[in-house]
């Protein structure tokens, strides 16, 4: 306490403010009573890292992180196949230009994923990306169930 009477020592308050300092109440916080701030996967554990190369999500992390501000969504740590890459690049996003090829790691948008899937032949095909579930955000599943997540997955136990 004493070092912030130091401190504000050092401004200068008009004297209508009848004191010089503020009164600091001591508070404890114990961090394991505050609520996580760190992005979680579907399995409500934290976000494993899904690509350092190339380096991958919204925020180019390295998780497939998805705050509010990404209205894309890019929660779903996908694998991607060159069967995939064509599917999306006739859609209008060439995921190439960005650098990518058959097998490299990205964080798709959950909208483009389920168009792969809604348009897929069988549990074979190619045009859906396999995922990688402990990599993959909670908002996945604002708009693709567990249930088709787990089809397509690589780590799925």
């Amino acid at each position: 306490m004493h070092f912030l009477k130091n401190i504000a020592r050092q401004f200068r308050f008009p004297s209508s403010f009848g004191r010089r300092f503020a009164h600091v109440h001591d508070i404890q916080i114990r961090y394991t009573e505050l609520p996580s701030q760190s992005p979680r996967q579907i399995f409500k554990q934290p976000l494993a890292l899904h690509s350092t190369s190339p380096m991958t999500g919204f925020t180019r992390s390295g998780y497939c992180e998805a705050p509010r501000g990404d209205v894309g969504n890019h929660s779903v740590a996908g694998i991607v196949s060159n069967e995939f890459l064509d599917f999306s690049a006739a859609r209008g996003n060439d995921l190439r230009q960005a650098g990518l090829t058959d097998g490299c790691k990205w964080c798709l948008c959950v909208s483009r994923w389920k168009e792969a899937f809604d348009a897929r032949t069988g549990l074979d095909d190619k045009k859906v990306p396999k995922i990688v579930l402990k990599a993959t955000n909670e908002r996945a599943l604002e708009g693709i169930s567990m249930e088709d997540l787990k089809k397509f997955a690589v780590d799925n136990n």
